[in-house]
């Protein structure tokens, strides 16, 4: 019985020092190395990254602005006498060249005036040749023939006057254009006819685009510049920029620039809307896809890129142009790798694997 004993003891402790030795003691088998290879192989797997390298190029910006179009010259022709329209010699439409005939007014007796002012110079033109006579004679003091001078030359100047009330009576035209409204008829007669408007000219050879320019974008316009214009019809016309305001608009702290266009056969009209596109001075950009611009933790638009060391890395881009599918930004140094996939899973200073992606294929210009 006590020999019973003394061996369960025996087996008890020997299980107990078995169990407590493999923790104290463990030992590695070709089992638990192969279990724990894949997990140490995972730890040491890197994110995968597409990039692509940069390529930095002189690229042409445009200012594209929205405005326009507006005659050259554009008057309403007043009438400068009293009376009634007696002719129309145009109508809506109208072409006309400088010195044509617009309307005429009643005579108003300007007529009789100028034949009663040619009367009286003649007169006083006699009478001082018939005295100035009789001064060289001595028959007549000097002072008689300066008053007699006086006489005449005031005769000559109401026979100039009369002249000019004549002509005023005759609405002609200033410059070439084309007659965009008559708003009177032949025999239309008011108590003051001085005033009255009797038609609308416009130049519309050349034509202006005018359009507002804001004060940052000022210094890329230069006079003389080319412009190109797009109607809203679809028609393109190409321009040269003839003024630039030196004031601005107390509104909209905008500048107004006029691009001249020719229009020799009229048909852009006054008044149109287009659009202006100024070239400006070349800037180096780098043409990347729309999906790879991103943005900072601090809110900073941007890419991120792979460094030397396969990390990764932000840059702040600004935009130089906007295209359908791609835009083109300046900031990324040349041959530098920009992330075009992957780049919303990774964050700055993080290990990568880059694999080559494709480069935007970059359009002429």
């Amino acid at each position: 019985m006590k020999g019973a004993r003394i061996a369960a003891v025996g087996l008890v402790v020997g299980a107990v020092a078995w169990i407590a030795s493999g923790h104290l003691f463990p030992h590695e088998t070709a089992e638990s190395r192969a279990a724990v290879q894949p997990e140490a192989k995972q730890q040491q797997k890197l994110f995968r990254v597409s990039v692509i390298d940069s390529r930095v190029e002189p690229r042409t910006r445009s200012l594209v602005l929205s405005g326009r179009t507006e005659a050259d010259k554009k008057m309403m022709l007043m009438a400068r006498a009293d009376g009634t329209i007696a002719e129309l010699k145009v109508r809506r439409g109208s072409m006309v060249k400088e010195g044509d005939v617009i309307a005429v007014l009643s005579d108003e007796a300007r007529e009789a005036r100028v034949m009663q002012a040619k009367a009286m110079l003649l007169q006083r033109k006699t009478e001082l040749a018939a005295k100035m006579k009789l001064v060289e004679q001595g028959t007549m003091p000097k002072l008689e023939a300066v008053n007699l001078e006086t006489q005449f030359k005031a005769a000559e100047a109401g026979l100039a006057a009369a002249e000019a009330e004549k002509d005023r009576s005759v609405v002609r035209a200033p410059w070439s254009g084309i007659v965009n409204d008559v708003p009177v008829e032949v025999g239309q007669a008011v108590l003051q006819m001085m005033g009255k408007e009797i038609a609308q000219i416009v130049s519309i050879d050349p034509i202006l685009a005018v359009v507002e320019v804001a004060e940052r974008n000022l210094a890329g316009v230069h006079l003389g510049g080319v412009a190109e214009v797009r109607l809203v019809t679809g028609k393109k016309a190409n321009g040269k920029v003839r003024f630039i305001s030196k004031s601005a608009s107390a509104s909209t702290r905008t500048y107004r620039v006029d691009v001249e266009i020719p229009n020799a056969d009229g048909s852009i009209p006054d008044g149109i809307t287009a659009e202006v596109a100024i070239p400006l001075a070349p800037v180096p950009a780098t043409r990347v896809a729309r999906s790879a611009l991103t943005f900072s933790s601090s809110g900073e638009l941007g890419v991120r890129l792979v460094d030397a060391g396969s990390k990764v890395a932000f840059v702040p881009v600004s935009l130089v142009e906007d295209q359908q599918e791609f835009m083109w930004v300046a900031g990324i140094a040349d041959g530098a790798r920009v992330i075009v996939q992957g780049q919303d899973f990774v964050r700055e200073g993080q290990q990568v694997e880059a694999v080559g992606g494709e480069a935007p294929k970059t359009a002429a210009r």
